[in-house]
């Protein structure tokens, strides 16, 4: 093999007859030939037949290395050793595992692939160039996708925004979110320097053919079976790329490079274009794997035909709910060759409105969104404008950035019932004194008021009264029932009544408090209130009980001795008028009726007058203490309903604020 390899495939003329081939070959051989087969000879020794094949096989791969360059067109011997490191190759993929990295995945040298490459062989005998190889793996010196100050931003704030939600929400609502954050992480620690554009399409459109196209060789098989594409194919403009299609799940032996790889396409480096089963496949594998690498390349291709460019499909399941990522998106009109005069561009304002339709941004005149080109893969036309494009969009390197900003505004809007109504939200201070109203009704620190008033003014009544008075007021206190089974249900009934009302004022501010906030945190609220106001009107008797009426008697004004003096000297003027007046009518005394008569009529008068005058002067402190008596036991049940309800209340509106505001960084803007 070696000799065939190595071998001049033209007849030398000048060569004598009796000339042995093998001494012509030795004749002819460069002086760096003779020193590489003394070595060898020189190795080979007792048993070093493995010795000199191994030298022999070092031999060819050298051979194989230097031939392009300064060994001579290649002839058939060359030929003859190519294709049979081919089949070498084609034999090894095939035992290789499915994912398992190649032997040679890191090597410079360009490979050929199987049949594939057989096909590019046979058509071009007169130039052999690599027509199809693996993409070098990245090495340590790739250098990681890096975010701008702004997405990093709104990426801190997802996942700031996720933390503040997970006891509120469920996992299903936060899951797309999760997803975009572990992604944006995956995707930054990979290499930055490449693209990676997905070419999608349906059955037929002819977006293998485009694949091929524009990798300048026959990488993915196209023909009228359907569906052709059966996994997805990568092919790599430039090296480093092995982590970004091991992320995608594209096996090695799918990986390819372009035919003029790697100095020729420049400006396509850095691109990394798949090419995706057909979207509408009958085979539900071939969906879930254009599905799933739809959500993790930097850019996709949309190729439609004039056939099925407006199909249903295509719009409502990918274009309408991808219409955010509109400034990563290719939409391409193929196959324009079977389309008759302007019927072409027909089409294509067609296609155009149906995007416009489905709120995909067009980038036009300047402006950011989704390029529409029309072409034609078969024939070329329109191929060198879309790999112009895509050279300016890859030169760029901000498509990842693009995609993941893209992804974080789609799961933001997906989230956008579970934080914001358009109403207004919150806990007034109408409502919380509304709830401090309530709850003192059912202590009843308006009874409780007037009833100290009531007894502020009965003992100014009985301190001020006259005696006579104060005699009857006891003997009508003596005769009284003592306490019975009548006034023990009653209070019971009360009890009853004042729980109820405890209850009824605590739904009613969790109702206040949750108007206008979305779902889940409404019940959040609610559910904090029923915590809350478990308890609650024991601990309301237990504060009725500190904070009611102190005990004994209720303070005495001043002016009070002043008026217990006054009724005294009335009621001595009346005895004294009294005891006169008897005297006189026993004789004891000379008879005179006006004094004692006086005396007696104003001491008789003058103590009632005496006993409302202290009433009318006793009614504003007394009102006074009974304000202060309500007021100190609405404070104290207001004071308990804000410990165990309003506080925990606002502490889940204060959250929700927090997650909103948050929310606002994530979408770029407050949350309205």
């Amino acid at each position: 093999m070696t000799a065939v390899t190595d071998q001049d495939p033209t007849e030398h003329t000048g060569r004598p007859k009796g000339t042995a081939r093998g001494d012509d070959h030795r004749a002819d051989r460069s002086p760096g030939e003779h020193g590489r087969r003394g070595g060898t000879a020189a190795a080979t020794g007792p048993g070093g037949k493995d010795d000199h094949r191994g030298e022999r096989e070092r031999e060819r791969e050298r051979g194989g290395a230097l031939r392009g360059t300064d060994a001579g067109p290649p002839g058939r011997g060359d030929r003859t050793d190519r294709v049979d490191r081919v089949e070498r190759g084609d034999r090894v993929e095939r035992d290789r595992p499915q994912g398992a990295p190649s032997e040679g995945a890191d090597c410079v040298d360009a490979w050929d692939d199987g049949l594939i490459a057989r096909r590019v062989n046979e058509t071009d005998g007169a130039e052999q160039l690599p027509a199809v190889s693996r993409p070098v793996s990245g090495g340590p010196g790739v250098a990681p996708l890096a975010y701008d100050g702004p997405l990093r931003a709104r990426l801190d704030a997802l996942r700031e925004l996720v933390g503040l939600s997970r006891t509120r929400l469920d996992d299903g609502t936060l899951a797309e979110a999760g997803r975009v954050l572990d992604e944006a992480g995956a995707r930054r620690r990979l290499s930055g320097r490449h693209t990676v554009v997905a070419l999608a399409g349906a059955t037929g459109s002819g977006k293998s053919q485009l694949f091929n196209a524009l990798a300048g060789v026959a990488i993915s098989e196209t023909g009228v079976r359907r569906p052709t594409t059966a996994a997805p194919i990568a092919c790599s403009w430039s090296d480093g790329a092995s982590s970004l299609l091991d992320r995608l799940g594209i096996p090695g032996r799918l990986r390819r490079r372009p035919l003029q790889y790697p100095d020729v396409e420049s400006r396509l480096r850095g691109l990394v274009l798949v090419d995706l089963p057909d979207h509408d496949s009958a085979a539900v594998a071939h969906r879930e794997q254009v599905d799933r690498i739809l959500a993790l390349v930097d850019a996709v291709i949309w190729v439609v035909d004039p056939e099925k460019y407006a199909d249903a499909l295509l719009h409502e399941r990918y274009l309408r709910p991808m219409a955010g990522h509109a400034e990563v998106m290719f939409v391409v009109l193929n196959q324009i060759d079977r389309l008759p005069g302007e019927a072409a561009d027909q089409v294509l304002d067609d296609l155009r409105r149906l995007l416009d339709e489905d709120g995909v941004a067009l980038g036009e005149y300047g402006e950011p969104g989704a390029n529409v080109l029309a072409l034609s893969a078969l024939t070329g036309d329109g191929v060198g404008e879309l790999r112009e494009a895509l050279g300016q969009f890859v030169a760029e390197r901000g498509a990842p950035a693009r995609r993941i900003s893209a992804d974080v505004d789609a799961a933001a809007w997906r989230l956008r019932p579970v934080y914001v109504t358009g109403q207004r939200s919150g806990l007034s201070e109408e409502a919380r004194e509304e709830f401090a109203d309530r709850l003192a009704d059912a202590v009843g620190a308006t009874a409780a008021g007037e009833a100290a008033e009531r007894a502020w003014l009965r003992n100014a009544g009985r301190a001020c009264g006259t005696p006579w008075l104060r005699l009857w007021r006891w003997y009508q206190d003596r005769r009284e029932p003592p306490t019975g089974r009548l006034p023990l249900r009653v209070q019971a009934d009360e009890e009853a009544t004042a729980r109820q009302r405890v209850e009824q004022a605590v739904r009613t501010v969790a109702d206040r408090a949750s108007a206008g906030l979305p779902a889940p945190w409404a019940q959040a609220v609610r559910e904090a209130a029923v915590r809350g106001a478990q308890g609650l009107p024991e601990a309301l008797d237990e504060l009725v009980a500190k904070a009611g009426l102190p005990p004994g008697r209720p303070p005495r004004p001043g002016w009070w001795p002043v008026a217990v003096f006054g009724q005294a000297c009335m009621t001595l003027v009346q005895v004294v008028g009294g005891l006169w007046l008897l005297g006189q009518i026993v004789g004891v005394m000379s008879p005179n009726l006006g004094v004692p008569v006086l005396l007696m009529l104003s001491g008789i008068i003058g103590g009632p007058v005496i006993e409302w005058s202290c009433r009318m002067a006793a009614r504003g402190p007394a009102r006074r203490y009974g304000q202060e008596a309500e007021r100190r036991l609405r404070e104290a049940a207001a004071g308990c309903g804000r410990a165990r309800v309003l506080d925990a209340v606002a502490a889940e509106l204060l959250r929700y604020r927090e997650v909103r505001e948050q929310y606002g960084r994530v979408t770029g803007a407050g949350a309205r």
